[in-house]
């Protein structure tokens, strides 16, 4: 097993000319990590652990202990600083665990880590913190090493030789049992390392054993990001698979992507996504992952669908006049349709004569035509896997005036800026009519409402169709009224009759649009 990344005593600036040269002692192997903290401060930056470590180091050579008593000292940011003289790789006697020093390796985490209230501690009034996860991973890290020299598990026991004669709780040359991964306070009479890190030792023990827990594919995106049809996600022949696991990455020393069982993609532990090829149609996705001890987790199998098949149009796009305000500029257009794919439209746009996005179950769109101009209602539809595909229908809309109808009765016109093209004629005459003929897919009649607008009934190529109230609250001019769509461009006519409404007999009309 490879060693972890380790800041050497010349890293953190250790005297060597301070300590006891005649030392150190060696054991004959690691058999158990014993788990501390310093209880000093939590408060500090990560920036200013070198020189806490010095402050150890100098504490301790007061203290008598020669060196200082860890092998190793982690920060709160996960750096990990050899502590006593002799070797990282070594089974160094520390000064750490009194009588069980022997055999065994001292790891402290920097800062307090009793109750968050410092309620387990006799010795310290520093408030307890919670141990950080990369700190609790690189101790894990530490244990895995250490312990793998010596063939151990960190989740196993062993058994170490009191060697001290005046510890507390322990007879001299006793052999006891004791987790690999421990507290110090399993060794000692001492609240070290803190109730809040003592709570994890069962997570390092776990993260430095292996293998990786909780490895799960937690997503599958395409070209556009993520998409699911069901349960299966949905992607092009190119796709990003992405994994998380329990077990910090730091633990891992390599994940590869499997395809339909085969191994696609290979990256290092600490990756959380691989980009990997798919050739078309379905397949089952999985994510391998080593541990450092070389156990492997392989994840729960995902289905993904490689579409590489554009949408489709099975209705294809049609235009029709609708109702809402006229002008010359923008006559108003309702666009219809019916796109599909396979596994699902991820979203729809119009393109043209305007630019909007659409829902993904988008089939109509309200527009708007220039006058006497040839307009391509243009729509682009994407699916799920970033696949696309367009359709248009081009159409052009005109206006006839009230000057084209051929009128009966009273009809008088009416002048204002705010009528098409600067006039409309108005009638109160019952039975006034005016008619247009034209040859279109769609009309509508245009008219101006007001509170005392009245009603015209509209015919159709001579049969009634409908009567139509133009009162409004409010004063509209240029208002498409009335709308009919056929599926080809034939001659029609459309004939307004005023009906001579009691108290507000008035229709004043605008003219006709036509699509054709």
């Amino acid at each position: 097993m490879p060693a972890p990344a380790v800041v050497t005593r010349a890293g953190w600036g250790a005297d060597e000319c301070a300590r006891d040269t005649g030392y150190p002692d060696y054991g004959r192997t690691v058999k158990v990590v014993f788990v501390h903290h310093t209880d000093t401060t939590n408060t500090y930056s990560c920036s200013d652990s070198t020189a806490i470590v010095r402050s150890l180091y100098a504490l301790h050579l007061h203290q008598g202990w020669r060196d200082i008593g860890y092998n190793f000292l982690v920060d709160k940011c996960g750096t990990i600083f050899e502590g006593r003289f002799g070797g990282t790789a070594l089974p160094v006697v520390g000064a750490q665990t009194y009588g069980f020093n022997t055999d065994s390796m001292g790891i402290a985490a920097i800062g307090t880590y009793t109750d968050l209230s410092g309620g387990d501690s006799t010795s310290s009034t520093i408030p307890g913190a919670m141990p950080t996860k990369a700190m609790l991973t690189s101790i894990a890290r530490l244990a895995a090493w250490k312990l793998n020299m010596s063939g151990i598990s960190p989740t196993a026991t062993s058994t170490l030789t009191e060697g001290a004669k005046d510890s507390y709780g322990f007879t001299y040359g006793q052999s006891y049992t004791l987790n690999t991964v421990s507290g110090h306070r399993n060794g000692f009479a001492t609240d070290c390392p803190g109730n809040q890190l003592y709570g994890k030792l069962a997570d390092i023990r776990s993260y430095a054993a292996g293998p990786a827990t909780g490895l799960t594919v937690t997503g599958v995106d395409g070209p556009s990001g993520p998409a699911k049809a069901g349960t299966a996600y949905v992607t092009g022949t190119r796709a990003t698979v992405r994994w998380s696991t329990a077990t910090p990455a730091a633990l891992l020393s390599a994940a590869e992507v499997l395809v339909d069982g085969t191994t696609v993609a290979k990256t290092p532990g600490s990756a959380s996504s691989a980009a990997i090829t798919l050739t078309a149609g379905r397949h089952t996705v999985q994510v391998r992952v080593t541990h450092v001890s070389g156990k492997t987790t392989t994840s729960t199998a995902v289905t993904v669908i490689a579409d590489t098949t554009r949408p489709t149009y099975p209705t294809a796009p049609s235009a029709a006049l609708r109702t809402g305000t006229v002008n010359t500029t923008g006559i108003p257009v309702t666009v219809t349709w019916k796109a599909a794919d396979d596994n699902g439209l991820r979203a729809q746009a119009a393109t043209s004569p305007t630019a909007a996005a659409l829902t993904s179950s988008a089939t109509s769109w309200s527009t708007t035509a220039k006058a006497g101009v040839s307009t391509q209602f243009a729509l682009k539809a994407t699916d799920l896997a970033g696949n696309t595909a367009t359709a248009s229908v081009t159409r052009t809309a005109t206006l006839l005036q009230e000057s084209a109808a051929k009128a009966t009765g009273s009809w008088s016109k009416r002048s204002s800026t705010s009528y098409l093209g600067g006039y409309s004629s108005s009638s109160s005459t019952a039975g006034a009519s005016l008619t247009w003929t034209f040859k279109g897919r769609s009309v509508a009649w245009i008219a101006s409402r007001a509170s005392t607008s009245g009603q015209a009934k509209v015919y159709l190529d001579g049969v009634y169709q409908a009567t139509v109230d133009l009162k409004s609250a409010t004063t509209l001019f240029r208002q498409a009224i009335w709308t009919k769509t056929w599926n080809s461009a034939v001659q029609h006519t459309v004939k307004i009759v005023v009906v001579g409404t009691s108290g507000r007999p008035t229709v004043t009309t605008d003219g006709i649009a036509v699509l054709n």
